[in-house]
């Protein structure tokens, strides 16, 4: 394995422990997290869905493919996910021993990857519609935004 791929598996290993915590002492449980039910999900991708399509004024068309990427992103979140019950329980478990886990860590940083990379096409080619699809004006404000600290949440 090439050291940049080597450094790059353990850097986004290194950023899910990190996530992990700060997920867990984030105390929001339920909201449109990781533990949300399907419904408060789908409310969730609705009220994304219908803020960006209000702020670059999407027509019909872009809302659609609009639609498609968040239900690609939903599925890779998922896939991602695993089919864990609970996700801290397993970074948990790598240190519930004297000694660090190393083989169950680099079993759950493949498994990660393997749910990105596999899900990854689908996502890129549905950002890439979308993007796309907008207009100049659309890709400015998209690109303005992505500059922004606070982005559309604080507005």
């Amino acid at each position: 394995m090439r050291p940049w791929i080597k450094r790059t598996l353990y850097g986004l290993f290194g950023a899910t422990i990190v996530l992990g915590g700060i997920t867990a002492c984030g105390h929001r449980v339920g909201h449109h997290g990781m533990h949300a039910s399907a419904e408060d999900q789908a409310k969730f991708r609705t009220k994304m869905v219908d803020r960006v399509s209000d702020k670059l004024e999407l027509n019909a068309d872009q809302k659609a493919k609009l639609g498609v990427l968040a239900d690609k992103l939903q599925a890779q979140r998922a896939a991602l996910q695993g089919k864990a019950a609970n996700p801290r329980a397993e970074v948990e478990a790598l240190v519930a021993g004297d000694k660090f886990d190393r083989a169950r860590a680099q079993a759950l940083v493949t498994e990660k990857t393997t749910a990105i990379t596999g899900k990854s096409p689908e996502v890129i080619t549905a950002a890439g519609d979308f993007y796309d699809s907008l207009t100049p004006a659309q890709q400015t404000k998209v690109r303005e935004f992505m500059q922004s600290r606070g982005g559309w949440r604080r507005g």
